[in-house]
This record gives C-alpha cells, structure tokens and sequence, in this order.
C-alpha cells in the first residue's frame, strides 16, 4: 500500500502474509501528505498519540519509545510516510513497527501484511 488505510483502528488484529496472528495494533499515525492538496494536513492518529506539537523533537518524544532504538531516519520516515505500532503476540515477543509497504490490505476487522513478522522493525 502507499499509506496507512483510513479504516484501522487501535486494537485492530495483525495477521501475516501467511494469516497467522501476530498482535494488534497498538499505535498508527497516517501520512501528513495529501497527495493532491500539499496544503492540506492529511494526518490521521491514534487517539493515544492525538496531541498537538509544533517542534520535531517533541513530536518523535510523543511518538517513538525512548527504549525502542529506532534510527532517527526511521523516526522521520514513519512521520512522513506514517506507520503502526504493533503490540505483538507472546509474553517475550517484541512489539514491531509496520510502515505502509508492509500492508496489503483491511480485511474486515484485520489488517493484512504483506510480510512476515520477521521482516518488520523491531521497536
């Protein structure tokens, strides 16, 4: 996909490319582009992390996991592109992050992947 559905929702189910579950959505932030209106601020978040900030630092603080260890590039590009937040499966199972290219589809009440769990970022 080229962004975020406007149909997921927190506590939404993630299966793999394979449908087997692998967690549910914790956190999204939708793309802040609109492809045809560059003026108009698209973004679609999470109620979790709907709050206003102005300055980029604060804005990846109210976002990203102090602890998670994503690269700053990664940061900036869930922020543009956006992204989900995956609260994985398994009491030791680390939590991943899934970016636009990683969804095929909304089907019903699940978001599919187009990918395996292994080939998501770890948060």
């Amino acid at each position: 996909m080229d962004a975020i559905p406007a149909t997921i929702h927190e506590g939404m189910r993630v299966v793999d490319n394979a449908m087997q579950p692998i967690g549910t959505v914790e956190a999204f932030r939708s793309t802040d582009e609109a492809p045809d209106a560059p003026d108009v601020d698209a973004v679609g978040v999470s109620p979790v992390l709907d709050r206003q900030r102005n300055d980029l630092t604060g804005l990846l603080a109210d976002l990203f996991h102090p602890d998670d260890g994503l690269p700053r590039e990664m940061q900036e590009k869930a922020l543009r592109e956006g992204f989900v937040r995956l609260d994985a499966d398994g009491f030791l199972a680390s939590d991943r992050y899934i970016f636009p290219e990683h969804i095929d589809r909304v089907e019903e009440d699940r978001l599919v992947l187009s990918v395996g769990r292994k080939d998501l970022l770890k948060a």
